[in-house]
């Protein structure tokens, strides 16, 4: 629940409420309501304005989960799988993009300009098997690219996850992480 909620926008509220408070407090000569508005308000205020301009928005999912493919995550997705989709759909701050770290170490982010940016993700199941699709708008890193680092991906996202990318359309990559272990890895959500 609080991974859905923005950091920024409720600092920016509470902060805002605070400081009006204080400034009606102030102007009807209440002290302690004024000072509450004024050394709880403002800095309230003010953080949530640093947050919202350093804030990442989540992903979202490009299709509903199945319940098969949510029984499949339950039963079958790795750890990787698991923080991958939880990073991706919470908001983040003072990061660039979503994975960027992760597109630096696999050599598919050269410059912040060239970084292919993630704009959807779902969850299907893969020949009876958990799969995480993370969909890339990669309008300066061809398909080729992308292949040629797949051998480097699979080992960077871990034992039991296979990886393959596809482009369905032009300027899309879809990176698809799949379970090839059948029995169940972990339990949790």
């Amino acid at each position: 629940m609080l991974r859905q909620i923005s950091l920024g926008t409720l600092g920016l509220t509470i902060g805002g409420i605070l400081t009006i408070i204080g400034f009606v407090a102030y102007a009807a000569n209440n002290a302690t309501l004024n000072l509450v508005g004024f050394f709880y308000g403002i800095p309230l205020l003010l953080g949530g304005l640093a947050l919202k301009a350093n804030e990442l928005k989540p992903v979202p999912f490009s299709q509903t989960t199945s319940p098969t493919a949510l029984i499949l995550r339950q039963q079958q997705a790795t750890d990787t799988q698991n923080k991958i989709r939880k990073d991706i759909t919470r908001y983040f701050y003072g990061q660039d993009a979503h994975l960027d770290t992760t597109l630096s170490f696999l050599g598919l982010s050269p410059t912040d300009e060239e970084r292919p940016t993630v704009t959807g993700l779902r969850e299907i199941e893969v020949n009876g098997s958990y799969a995480l699709i993370l969909e890339f708008y990669s309008p300066l890193i061809p398909i080729d690219v992308w292949q040629k680092k797949q051998e480097k991906m699979t080992t960077y996202f871990g034992p039991g996850v296979e990886v393959q990318i596809t482009q369905p359309f032009e300027n899309k990559i879809e990176l698809a992480l799949i379970n090839n272990q059948k029995e169940s890895i972990v339990n949790s959500q």
